[in-house]
């Protein structure tokens, strides 16, 4: 049997990339190097007393990065990050810049890695800078804004009445030990929606009608109501009278005033209520504006394929990074196919 030599395996990446790698598209598609700077910002922990070859140099910043992307995007656990990386040549190729790598991170050095960054708030700032480019490439457009939330479930807890009751007030249950009170979320809660009951989170998002890129987000437990938080997700109008899109979730008298004020123009559903319902006239405007609004479903729709709806952090500091990540990789993903 005849050994592979090095042009086998550069052949090896060559069919990979004719059968259309997403990753390589990834890869070529992103400025990597624009994020480098806010990346380093966590790299004071790594030598707090300047010490001189002190142990094998750190890994790079846009590697552990791409990791923490690579987990979001295919949904991988740490131990599995560690296994892919050294088993999938498309993964090795987009970790390292088609660079051959003798060492690649193990499960625990990514953990430290994410922690790290979520103890710097990376994912929204890194956010923030690829939206920034968005706007300056003329990805993001400015005829309209929709708005929606979607449930992120969580490991459900079993606590006893007490238990919950301690909880939601706030105190600490002396008799979890440390152990156990690691493995307890009490920053999740439990709502129902259409008769089906959720435990976890929310993920409230606006989106650019045009291109369906995520403009704004922000997370909350799950029993918190959409239009708590359109304050955090409208942001300011890109254009006069910008039109701005909701379920009817988001409609009462003071959320029409805050959009006249902030000059929007409201696409938002209306709700008929009892003694009083939709006359046929607000039954078809509501049609209309479905098949606008529903364009952000498809953003839920990728992000469940992403198996995004379902996380298995533990407190809200971890579920805010990871879904800052889960909308950041979104993104990243459709200004791919966008460009493409």
């Amino acid at each position: 049997m005849k050994e592979r030599g090095l042009f086998d395996e550069i052949d090896r990446l060559h069919e990979l990339s004719k059968l259309g790698d997403p990753l390589e598209v990834l890869s070529r598609k992103i400025n990597w190097e624009s994020f480098r700077d806010r990346l380093e910002t966590i790299r004071g922990e790594d030598n707090p007393n300047n010490v001189k070859n002190a142990g094998r140099k750190p890994f790079d910043v846009i590697m552990m990065f791409k990791i923490l992307i690579l987990q979001r995007y295919y949904s991988i656990s740490d131990d599995q990050m560690e296994f892919q990386l050294k088993d999938r040549r498309s993964f090795e190729r987009f970790v390292s810049g088609g660079e051959t790598l003798y060492y690649m991170p193990d499960a625990k050095t990514i953990w430290l890695y994410r922690e790290r960054f979520k103890k710097a708030g990376i994912a929204k700032k890194i956010f923030k800078i690829f939206q920034e480019q968005l706007f300056q490439q003329g990805v993001i457009g400015k005829s309209g804004k929709i708005v929606d939330a979607s449930f992120v479930e969580v490991p459900r807890q079993r606590n006893g009445k007490d238990e919950n009751d301690k909880i939601k007030n706030g105190e600490t249950i002396e008799d979890w030990g440390n152990a156990k009170r690691a493995q307890k979320d009490v920053d999740a809660r439990w709502t129902t929606k259409n008769k089906q009951k959720f435990f976890g989170y929310k993920n409230h998002i606006s989106v650019d009608k045009r291109s369906n890129m995520i403009l704004e987000y922000a997370t909350t437990s799950a029993e918190v109501h959409d239009s708590r938080m359109l304050d955090e997700i409208m942001g300011e109008p890109r254009k006069r009278k910008e039109p701005f899109y909701g379920d009817s979730a988001y409609r009462s008298e003071e959320i029409e005033r805050k959009l006249k004020e902030r000059n929007f123009k409201s696409k938002i559903h209306e709700k008929g209520y009892r003694n009083n319902p939709l006359t046929e006239k607000q039954k078809k405007a509501n049609r209309k504006k479905s098949k606008i609004r529903a364009r952000v479903e498809h953003v839920f729709g990728m992000m469940h394929w992403m198996k995004a709806d379902y996380l298995m952090y533990v407190g809200k500091n971890r579920i805010e990074e990871a879904i800052g990540m889960i909308n950041l990789v979104y993104n990243m993903r459709r200004y791919c196919f966008l460009r493409e």
